[in-house]
């Protein structure tokens, strides 16, 4: 029609949280805060309290000597079972929460899981104490409307120690964890844990993902991941391998022993035994080193593997459980871009030298190798909270994204 102006419509804009939204459980403290407040009592040969200080990464950690092996900000002796609380500290700040649980695509139940079984997997408490606060969970779950909608499919837990802790097998006292992961519930929860349950090939529950140990460095910011992978990069290295560890005497299956016999018949490496529990010297080490050995500890998997990742060592495993088949939200698919692969069966059967065996690497592989570690810094380490990075992605990024991912999956 003449004289008649055309309405215009400005387009909608798209919300940047669709399918990102998160709603959070304000869980009662029994399962939290109250182990905070305990925290003298969650394990009975160390002190867990000053480790769970500033947000849960520990006391500050400020360099006595000269030499610049840590940078100025945001180094902390962040305890390797910490995970649950700087996870949690994480999620408060994390830019898609929201208090409409019909508008999530995920809900987060931040239970202190590892914590609590800390206390008594050593002691010979029965199996009626170590299930408690499980058995309560899972019934305080079950109660909530939002646990209806899907029963839990669209539900995740983190996990601060390794699977097994939270799959007792069996109903008899000597055995090990608790029943958390094995409860009816708990089968449609994802969990994110340090280390998941798994054979020789393959995970064994479809529902658990391994996610990087904490380390002990947590930026406020990209520059100063982009300041510390530089330095990396730069580091010259004295040492063309080293093991930083103690032997393990009582396991039969431990290839320690013989790690420690390579290291010391080799003017090549580095061994470090008495003082793996001070932070700057082991990261001293792991710079100054080409390769880092990565057998498996107690477990398969170890936390030194992060530690010596986010020093730019490029890590040397013996079995495949040790992370192949762990983080696969975290780690390329690619094994060979970023690590180094020798048998445990040909160390102990005396077939191979490490030091020959890494010695013949060619110079360009390993400078392959060593930049794809540096890319990785990133992703295996977990911002300090309240914090947020602009461009980069953080460990605690890739697993929200790999949960959504999977929550998606079964949705559709």
């Amino acid at each position: 029609m003449k004289g008649v102006s055309p309405t215009f419509h400005a387009p909608k804009k798209l919300d940047p949280c669709l399918g990102q939204y998160i709603y959070v459980y304000d869980l009662p403290s029994r399962f939290n805060d109250d182990l905070l407040k305990g925290c003298y009592t969650l394990m009975n040969w160390e002190n867990m309290c000053p480790y769970l200080s500033n947000l849960g990464l520990g006391p500050k950690i400020i360099e006595e000597s000269n030499e610049t092996v840590i940078s100025k900000e945001n180094w902390y002796a962040t305890h390797q079972f910490s995970l649950e609380v700087i996870f949690h500290n994480i999620m408060k700040d994390y830019k898609c929460l929201t208090n409409d649980s019909s508008l999530a695509s995920a809900i987060y139940v931040p239970y202190y899981a590892g914590l609590d079984v800390g206390r008594y997997l050593w002691g010979g408490f029965n199996i009626s104490i170590r299930d408690e606060s499980p058995n309560q969970l899972v019934k305080w779950l079950a109660q909530q409307p939002q646990w209806k909608q899907m029963y839990g499919k669209d539900h995740f837990m983190v996990g601060g120690r390794v699977g097994y802790d939270f799959r007792r097998g069996s109903d008899k006292n000597e055995d090990w964890g608790t029943k958390l992961m094995f409860l009816p519930e708990a089968s449609n929860i994802t969990f994110l844990l340090i280390e998941s349950c798994a054979d020789k090939e393959f995970p064994l529950y479809e529902n658990e993902f391994a996610i990087p140990y904490p380390t002990y460095f947590h930026p406020s910011n990209d520059d100063e991941i982009f300041e510390w992978q530089r330095k990396m990069r730069n580091r010259k290295r004295e040492y063309l391998f080293s093991f930083v560890g103690a032997p393990r005497p009582n396991l039969t299956s431990s290839i320690r022993n013989e790690l420690i016999d390579h290291c010391q018949s080799s003017k090549s490496c580095k061994l470090v035994g008495k003082h793996f529990g001070d932070p700057v010297h082991v990261l001293d080490v792991f710079q100054d080193s080409v390769f880092c050995l990565q057998p498996t500890g107690d477990s398969f998997t170890r936390r030194s593997t992060f530690d010596s990742i986010l020093a730019g060592c490029i890590p040397v495993f013996f079995h495949p459980q040790s992370a192949y088949k762990q983080y696969m939200w975290h780690f390329p698919k690619n094994n060979s871009s970023y690590s180094m692969f020798i048998p445990e069966t040909d160390v102990k059967r005396k077939r191979v030298k490490i030091n020959e065996t890494l010695f013949n690497v060619q110079e360009s592989e390993v400078l392959e190798m060593r930049e794809e570690v540096i890319r990785l810094i990133p992703k295996i380490l977990y911002r300090y909270p309240s914090s947020r990075l602009e461009t980069l992605d953080d460990a605690f990024d890739v697993a929200v994204k790999g949960v959504l991912r999977r929550i998606e999956a079964m949705k559709r």
